[in-house]
């Protein structure tokens, strides 16, 4: 009777305690991308919603860092996937992405006296790449690039928008990111995170950033990269 009851009340708390850290886990972080149950809205932090799309970007620049390497050495290129990667550069990084940074990020750096010298370096890096993408949407026609002159300044926007692009986002998620919570409150954030998602699904539907990614790996099939096995040293 003893050994029933010690193995009752020690299942009995090892379930509550699991159940317990189950409940802390739903209502201490958020949810991560693909997990959240059918019906159930996805809950991710203000940060962690502007690094997934830095993945996203990511994304992006493999596809021009290929489709330059193509235009470099004459190989076939379907054209529209430099197109369709600036529009999705466009709408969702410069119009959407960078307008949360620069309207509800940068402002509270400014105001705390904190990261000011950085934010500003940013701010002028999202001018800079908004000036390189409409030249990379004005070049990436069939008709330009057979033009010798037109296709290098295109390989050269291309390589710019690149090299700006990659120590720039990996400065916002090692140094602007993770100091937000030091000139934010939790409340704040909670309320940020609220904006931004409210934000995404007004602007891309009710797929919000995965519709977004599922574009950008269709262009990735067209240039033949989709697979990640395929960037595995042999």
């Amino acid at each position: 009777m003893d050994y029933a009851r010690r193995r009752f009340f020690l299942g009995t708390g090892a379930s509550l305690l699991f159940a317990g850290c189950a409940a802390s886990t739903r209502e201490g972080t958020k949810t991560a991308p693909g997990t959240a149950s059918d019906g159930e809205e996805e809950d991710v932090s203000p940060s962690e919603d502007l690094m997934r799309e830095h993945g996203a970007l990511n994304r992006v620049l493999l596809i021009y860092d290929e489709s330059a390497r193509r235009l470099e050495t004459n190989r076939s290129l379907p054209i529209e996937a430099v197109e369709k990667g600036a529009d999705v550069i466009r709408r969702f990084i410069e119009q959407y992405h960078e307008k949360l940074e620069e309207d509800f990020l940068f402002p509270r750096f400014e105001k705390a006296s904190m990261l000011v010298d950085l934010v500003g370096t940013l701010r002028r890096q999202h001018q800079a790449g908004r000036t390189l993408t409409e030249a990379i949407l004005r070049l990436a026609t069939q008709e330009r690039i057979v033009r010798p002159d037109d296709r290098a300044e295109l390989v050269a926007a291309l390589g710019k928008f690149t090299r700006m692009y990659r120590p720039h986002e990996a400065r916002e998620d090692t140094v602007l990111f993770p100091a937000l919570p030091r000139v934010t409150s939790e409340k704040e954030l909670d309320a940020l995170g609220e904006q931004f998602e409210e934000k995404e699904h007004q602007l891309f539907g009710k797929n919000g950033f995965e519709g977004v990614v599922e574009e950008i790996a269709g262009l990735e099939k067209l240039l033949g990269i989709y697979d990640l096995d395929a960037f595995t040293p042999s």
